[in-house]
């Protein structure tokens, strides 16, 4: 079969394996993003709220069921599905309408969530605008579902084509795909959240330095502006984040090439010029449209999301908190250290592609950058470091290489060094 057939064949693998679970991904964050998908949709605020609750407690009927039905103890007991729906949806609907009727209709999000939150969410459009087509056609339940498993398979098959474009042989590239389907970063993207978006914007990204370097350098350049535009939408601290290590990227690739006696090349410091100019616009389009400040969002983090008072000195304790966190962080992955592996294993593989190598490594390095701003030991599933999973999935098909050149010899017009992503 043709390579591009195997990537649809692994991405179809991939949809099928989700219908393990097309309901029960949720977050308590993701109730705000469907709301608002549904209000951008022209459902008002009550009846947004009815379709949002249904459906994210039904996902939570759907667990108890399926975690009953393998209890020791109570595995032949009726099921408590219904009790479970009931008792979410009472609840949840309560709390809505009494924060609806203490006036608390402005924006478009249903208020699950104390305002202040709620504006954390509101800056976030993106998402909401992505899901919008799928739960309009297809209603939310399944319009979620495939708004999620579209985005993580677009992801992985990105993926194959940043190593492709670096010149990976093909089986060494769906290795790349299957690997992002696979690692947590492939569950991280089916969750109804920002994260699935922001890996293959991301990716988008990564694609392009790599076009930009194999001499294609209008190509990428627009693709890189136009995935850390669309990042600005979905999560500006992302495009913040990318636009900053790509600027510092380019500039190390640059004085790197300058210093070998080499040219540094129209691409790389196109790169370099895109992410300066998406670390200033983000700064400013911030201050701008009044989006919620990164004081703001040290508070939400110390006060557990607004429940406590607002502390009077957050960066003292914010900054004992973050050293905490990473002692904390590294004692915990000492006990099981495939993350840590992983890691080693990606930076040891981008070697091979010295110069796409460093913006492999800025791409992955915004998931570290996304921790340290939000020092946070209880978020579940690591889904804040996801981002630097990209990391292993691109890098370990570059440290398997040499292994499959042995069995293939490379053509000479279409190694590495032939289109320049090495120099």
């Amino acid at each position: 079969m043709r390579p591009r057939t195997w990537v649809l064949v692994l991405a179809a693998v991939f949809a099928v394996l989700q219908l393990a679970d097309v309901t029960g991904r949720d977050t308590p964050d993701s109730k705000n993003y469907v709301s608002y998908a549904l209000t951008l949709g022209g459902a008002g605020k009550q009846e947004a709220a009815a379709e949002t609750v249904d459906w994210a407690c039904a996902g939570k009927a759907s667990t108890a069921e399926r975690d009953q039905s393998v209890n020791v103890l109570r595995f032949h007991a009726p099921s408590p599905a219904g009790k479970v729906f009931a008792e979410c949806r009472a609840s949840e609907l309560r709390r809505v309408d009494r924060r609806l009727a203490a006036g608390q209709t402005d924006g478009h999000i249903v208020p699950f969530v104390a305002p202040r939150l709620r504006a954390i969410f509101e800056v976030r459009p993106g998402y909401p605008v992505f899901l919008l087509p799928f739960i309009t056609v297809f209603g939310v339940t399944w319009g979620v579902w495939l708004a999620s498993v579209l985005v993580a398979g677009v992801g992985g098959a990105l993926v194959f084509l940043v190593l492709r474009t670096v010149s990976v042989p093909v089986p060494l590239a769906l290795t790349g795909q299957a690997l992002y389907y696979v690692l947590p970063v492939g569950t991280t993207a089916m969750r109804p959240m920002t994260e699935g978006l922001m890996l293959a914007l991301t990716l988008a990204a990564l694609w392009g330095c790599a076009l930009a370097l194999t001499r294609r350098a209008r190509v990428g350049i627009c693709l890189v502006a136009g995935a850390l535009l669309a990042l600005f939408t979905v999560k500006h601290s992302q495009a913040l984040f990318l636009g900053g290590c790509l600027a510092v990227a380019g500039a190390a690739v640059t004085l790197w090439r300058r210093r070998n006696g080499g040219t540094p090349g129209r691409g790389v410091a196109a790169i370099a010029v895109a992410g300066c100019v998406a670390v200033v616009g983000t700064l400013l389009l911030v201050r701008l449209l009044h989006y919620p400040s990164e004081a703001e969002s040290m508070q939400d983090l110390l006060t557990n999301h607004y429940t406590h008072p607002d502390r009077a000195h957050p960066w003292p304790e914010f900054l004992h908190l973050e050293s905490a966190f990473w002692v904390e962080w590294l004692r915990r992955q000492s006990m099981a250290p495939l993350f840590l592996s992983a890691l080693a294993a990606g930076v040891w593989g981008a070697r091979r592609r010295p110069a796409f190598g460093v913006f492999l490594l800025a791409a992955a390095g915004t998931g570290i950058l996304t921790q340290a701003a939000h020092p946070d030991i209880n978020i579940w599933g690591d889904r804040l470091f996801v981002l630097a999973w990209l990391l292993p999935v691109v890098g370990v098909p570059l440290l398997l290489e040499p292994l499959v050149h042995r069995v293939v010899p490379v053509p000479a017009q279409a190694s590495p060094r032939a289109i320049g992503v090495t120099r």
